[in-house]
């Protein structure tokens, strides 16, 4: 069976991913399959920077707005949902262009991650969020960090839903690093990586800039409305940056200003993260982006790229189908 192609555009949050994305599926009759944790759910549109209204209806996006803050929610499932999301494009003769930047989304389907091989324990599940509730996050976590030193070091205290599930894994007999960290790409798929990044001290000017863009169009209303819905400081959706510094200052934890310091810091901390986990892709082509750089100049030479690869890939597979035919070129 023919490998599906697909384009991914990767890179650190605030680079421009969305953007290129959307032009690349302009250029090559595509449309995106988001690849961000936060973008899956409604309701939270300002904090996750979701697309626009306007670049939505210019390119058909998959994986938005998908399912409520309060429904649960895992890397299995987004695997699951954007596999479907890249059959649905590419049935209709479209290609599917995946854009984001949550590491793990991207190598759940790019790379083998058979969640399948350990399933879900709901005994031991239900156990551990009921110690959470009364011994704290803190508590949970150590318990992780027994058992699989690396993957602790990896996942926040925070995030609850994630350490469980390491928990699970790791009670299983697998270990969660090996689980997250194989390179064996998924045959399923044919791929050409488009990886953007910017100057550091750039990248940051951007990062400030959106967030207090998100600030002046109402992430601090987006929060009151959340909480208002039933969400709390300790709901996985809420543990998003932007997210969980606003809630620390609606429950009187600091003041606005410090809780947009602390947005900005922490992505970022994040936007480092990224890097870390992207740069691991010996087939990203990068592209720097810095400096006021032409977009179309950009665009262009990420056009010749991806012509490049696949031009490349189409003549080695057909050498090895045929050797007479690389003689008869000789």
């Amino acid at each position: 069976m023919d490998r599906i192609r697909i384009i991914a555009v990767i890179g650190p949050t605030g680079v421009g991913k969305t953007e290129y994305a959307i032009e690349l599926a302009k250029k090559l009759d595509g449309e995106i399959v988001s690849a961000d944790s936060m973008q899956i759910y409604r309701h939270m549109t300002i904090g996750s920077a979701k697309p626009t209204v306007e670049q939505q209806a210019a390119v058909p996006h998959h994986m938005v707005d998908l399912v409520d803050p309060w429904e649960p929610w895992t890397v299995a499932d987004y695997q699951r949902e954007a596999q479907a999301a890249i059959k649905d494009v590419t049935s209709r003769g479209k290609l599917p262009i995946l854009s984001g930047g949550t590491g793990l989304y991207v190598h759940s389907l790019l790379f083998t991650m058979d969640f399948s091989n350990t399933p879900e324990n709901e005994e031991l599940r239900s156990k551990l969020y009921r110690e959470a509730e009364t011994f704290g996050k803190e508590y949970i976590h150590q318990k992780l960090s027994a058992i699989d030193e690396e993957a602790a070091a990896r996942i926040h205290p925070n995030n609850l839903k994630k350490v469980i599930r390491a928990i699970e894994i790791a009670s299983a007999g697998d270990k969660v690093t090996e689980f997250h960290n194989s390179l064996q790409p998924n045959d399923a798929y044919d791929p050409v990586f488009i990886g953007l990044e910017r100057d550091r001290i750039e990248l940051y000017e951007r990062i400030d800039k959106r967030v207090d863009s998100l600030m002046r169009y109402g992430l601090v209303e987006e929060v009151k409305g959340l909480l208002t819905m039933g969400l709390s400081a300790e709901s996985i959706a809420m543990q998003g940056i932007g997210y969980k510094e606003i809630v620390g200052f609606l429950a009187g934890d600091y003041n606005e200003e410090e809780a947009v310091r602390l947005i900005k810091q922490h992505s970022r901390n994040y936007a480092k993260r990224q890097y870390t986990w992207f740069r691991r892709y010996q087939e990203v082509r990068w592209f720097d982006l810095s400096g006021g750089v032409s977009a179309n100049s950009v665009l262009n030479q990420m056009l010749a790229h991806i012509d490049t690869v696949y031009n490349e890939k189409k003549e080695s597979t057909y050498g090895k189908e045929d050797p007479s035919h690389s003689q008869q070129k000789r």
